[in-house]
């Protein structure tokens, strides 16, 4: 397997630049730049020099031999003064070694996974706390990336094999086969397995963390929308006018209120016609906004809003304005009243339906096959035929292992290790 090398610090200029080397050669290719291998996982301070003896740096060196390392590999790594032309001349001076090559998007990460170094959850944890940019999704990803749901699913893929084992000693010590022969627990031990599964598979999922809890601001032309997703973000995204009907499409927005993450979504004013087949285009994507709200700040007519919509009473500051009865807050986004109070209640709303901090929040892959072991072992209350049943733990202990990644396809793999960044 080629030896890599890639930047695994920020794109310079910086203070410090940091190039990891992993793989066969990498004691080979600091020899050659730094003149010896330094003590084993001691910084030393060396100069670094290319073929010809020039000095490129002076520069701190690790030397990390496998396969107690991140990859499971040999590492070297080389701290750098963090200027362009020192970066540039030192991935020159590995690149011209044989045997070594750049590295490619989580080339790292993977050779990790591929030496046994982290599992595939543990894995896509870490590909989530990399693109983290909110508390909730931080504390989430570290949950998943140092190993809580791995630990879980070793639990159920141990208490698979058990029942299993039952089974295999019904069918080997029974004349008959039919479920009677299997221990008085078992069935128990199943229910319970079962019910375990499906409780995870009610919580709070992965997606909502990165996609944030989706509010959407609709009601007529001039009701305030515009105004009030301004006034929410606190930013000018939205342009806002007296003339109706001035926002024509649909404006997202992400922002992160007490750590949690959000996407406001501002629409065009809904009314039954419009002369304007470009305003018209508009409401029909407003419509569709509405189907996939996790919340709707209504704006308009008391009443005439979608179902469990919150009633905003808006530009309450106006001297004409015709007040609501029972609004959910009265807002003056001009002046600023009522503002926080509805990001409170936003807030509360959300961290509801949110995973709790430092849970494990299931990402679509991993609800997948948690629900498709839960399937497999829900058909077991049907049937008796213990070669049946141990076929169905069978597909629930092979969910366990592609969640794992005990089993899985090279495609997947390679979509999920495209997510890092070159240098991880």
């Amino acid at each position: 397997m080629d030896t890599i090398y890639a930047l695994s610090s920020g794109s310079p200029p910086a203070g410090i630049a940091v190039i990891r080397v992993s793989g066969d050669r990498a004691g080979g290719a600091l020899t050659a730049l730094a003149g010896s291998l330094p003590e084993p996982r001691r910084a030393s301070q060396r100069t670094l020099r290319g073929k010809q003896g020039d000095p490129l740096d002076d520069a701190l060196v690790l030397w990390l031999p496998g396969p107690g390392t991140a990859t499971g590999e040999d590492i070297a790594e080389l701290h750098l003064h963090g200027g362009r032309a020192i970066v540039a001349a030192v991935e020159g001076a590995l690149g011209s070694i044989a045997g070594l090559r750049r590295a490619g998007p989580g080339e790292f990460t993977r050779r990790a996974f591929t030496n046994g170094r982290m599992d595939l959850a543990e894995a896509e944890g870490l590909a989530d706390l990399l693109s983290a940019e909110t508390e909730l999704q931080r504390r989430s990803a570290m949950a998943l990336a140092s190993g809580q749901l791995s630990v879980q699913v070793d639990e159920w893929r141990s208490d698979i094999l058990k029942l299993s084992a039952q089974v295999e000693a019904a069918l080997d010590f029974s004349d008959e086969d039919d479920v009677s022969s299997l221990p008085p627990q078992f069935s128990d031990e199943v229910t319970a397995l079962t019910a375990l599964l499906a409780g995870w598979l009610t919580r709070p999922r992965a997606e909502r963390l990165r996609e944030g809890y989706r509010i959407v601001l609709a009601g007529p032309p001039n009701a305030g929308k515009s105004t009030l997703f301004n006034a929410l973000l606190e930013d000018e995204a939205a342009i806002t006018a007296s003339t109706a009907g001035t926002t024509r499409d649909v404006l997202e927005r992400g922002v992160s209120f007490a750590g949690i993450p959000f996407t406001f979504v501002d629409t065009a004013g809904l009314r039954d016609e419009s002369s304007d087949a470009i305003e018209g285009i508009g409401i029909e994507r407003a419509r569709k906004q509405l189907a996939l709200a996790d919340l709707i700040l209504w704006l308009g007519e008391e009443g005439a809003g979608p179902e469990a919509s919150w009633e905003i009473d808006a530009k309450c500051d106006e001297e004409d304005h015709i007040s609501k009865q029972d609004p959910h807050f009265r807002i003056s986004a001009v002046e600023g009243a009522g503002l926080a109070e509805l990001r409170d209640a936003l807030v509360d709303r959300a961290r509801a339906s949110m995973p709790k901090p430092g849970v494990v929040a299931l990402n679509k892959r991993q609800h997948s096959l948690i629900e498709e072991a839960e399937g497999a072992l829900s058909e077991i209350g049907s049937l008796s035929d213990p070669l049946l049943i141990g076929e169905q733990l069978r597909i629930a202990r092979s969910a366990f292992d592609r969640l794992i990644g005990r089993a899985s396809t090279e495609d997947m793999l390679d979509a999920l290790f495209g997510r890092f960044c070159i240098g991880k």
